[in-house]
């Protein structure tokens, strides 16, 4: 058998309308196509994708389950660092793109495949996401990404292009005209982008949201829950009166179902893309928010409050900027997460929780790790701390604070009107 004219392609595919022309396009264009799925658990019916990849033409198709990598190596990792980009997106689509990645490079070594592919636009992050990983992977690897080659952007500057290249094609597609927004599912969440959505002041239709309950329809009793960790992991889970849940993926996919019914999840965001373009997003990261509370609550129980400082500082924002920005498979990368197990050793202890209308509401904790000590604390006995030792502590801390008074009101002349915190006259 002769050889491709352009050579063999591993194209990471969705079964979606992008990467669908894309398969089509690539193959117009003399490549052989085989394309890649990865199971990070969304819900899809990867049989339907196979056979939708083999008749639009795909010599092979190829299907890794890596569900439990995607929690095991991606997300508890985030959970234990509380991971955030701007305060608002867990990073759902991001955690995922260096598990794929992995999951693909493997593929493309076995197969002896010249190229890689992406169904990823010019302006979004995931370009730079998955290429920098496979560079990070494979240096020596070539990379076709259609998005950014002015003879397949200018031959579909947009969705209606590609609907009606589709249509042309004979390519089945779930995004229509009248629903023309891109999504990103796995495990962790789904992500919304695109269409009518970017105009920000436009609201969701209520189709759109795919996993969570609106609010309306949520329960209107609460439903209680309780979440065991160790070293910061979720290590058991049990849901009202329901058998507890221990295995990685089994915690997760339960606290995905109790959270969307209770509509738990739900962000609309503008966000700010590495490239510097500003975008607007609308996320559901159901089980995820569950645990970001649990454990951001026991930690308050048992982590050193210094620790805890320098892991929000240094951990939690670098590594959120880290996997936002594609830049997993990198030193600074290994460096950051090498400091997460140190900072863990002591969040162990259980919290209980309660979900109820889009609300996870703690309910309680309790931890032998012995950092907490309600006797100390309490205001209704000594404990064994003498209140007269916070005399002098106030006295030391007072000593800077008193000459930085004393120097200001030596400024001060009568008539002057004193400024407030901000500078500003009052």
């Amino acid at each position: 058998m002769s050889p491709p004219a352009q050579g063999r392609v591993l194209l990471a595919y969705s079964g979606g309308l992008d990467t669908s022309c894309i398969l089509a396009w690539l193959i117009e264009q003399g490549y052989e196509v085989y394309a890649f799925m990865a199971d990070v658990g969304q819900e899809e019916d990867f049989e339907a994708a196979r056979k939708k990849a083999l008749s639009v033409g795909a010599k092979k198709f190829f299907l890794e389950d890596l569900k439990r990598e995607f929690v095991t190596q991606l997300i508890y990792p985030a959970v234990q660092a509380n991971c955030i980009y701007e305060n608002v997106y867990l990073l759902g689509t991001s955690l995922a793109r260096p598990v794929i990645a992995r999951g693909m490079m493997s593929i493309a070594a076995n197969e002896g495949c010249d190229y890689v592919s992406h169904g990823c636009t010019g302006k979004g992050n995931d370009q730079v996401r998955f290429e920098l990983a496979f560079y990070g992977l494979k240096p020596d690897i070539k990379v076709i990404a259609p998005w950014r080659l002015p003879e397949f952007y200018n031959r579909f500057p947009g969705r209606q292009a590609l609907l009606a290249y589709a249509a042309e094609k004979q390519i089945p597609v779930q995004q229509t005209a009248a629903k023309p927004w891109s999504t990103d599912e796995n495990l962790f969440h789904i992500s919304y982008e695109a269409g009518i959505l970017e105009d920000p002041n436009t609201t969701p239709p209520n189709d759109m949201w795919k996993l969570t309950a609106a609010l309306e329809d949520a329960p209107a009793e609460p439903e209680n829950l309780s979440i065991e960790f160790k070293a910061g992991l979720p290590v058991k889970v049990v849901i009202a009166d329901q058998t507890p849940l221990t295995d990685a993926v089994d915690i997760f996919l339960a606290l995905n179902a109790v959270a969307r019914k209770h509509g738990v999840g739900r962000i609309d965001i503008v966000e700010n893309r590495f490239i510097g373009v500003k975008s607007r997003g609308c996320y559901e990261s159901p089980g995820a928010t569950i645990l970001r509370v649990a454990h951001m609550d026991i930690e308050g129980l048992t982590l050193d409050r210094n620790v805890r400082a320098l892991r929000d500082q240094f951990v939690t924002i670098e590594l959120g900027r880290i996997l936002y920005n594609g830049h997993f498979f990198t030193p600074e990368r290994e460096f950051v997460t090498s400091a997460i197990p140190a900072s863990q050793r002591t969040v162990n202890g259980t919290v209980r929780l309660k979900l109820y209308k889009g609300n996870v509401v703690v309910v309680g904790r309790y931890s032998d790790e012995g950092l907490y000590d309600e006797h100390q604390s309490s205001m209704d006995e000594l404990g064994g701390f003498e209140p007269t030792d916070t005399t002098g502590f106030i006295q030391i801390e007072s000593i800077r604070i008193k000459k930085w008074g004393q120097a200001n009101a030596r400024k001060g002349q009568a008539g002057v009107e004193p400024e407030d915190v901000y500078g500003s006259r009052i």
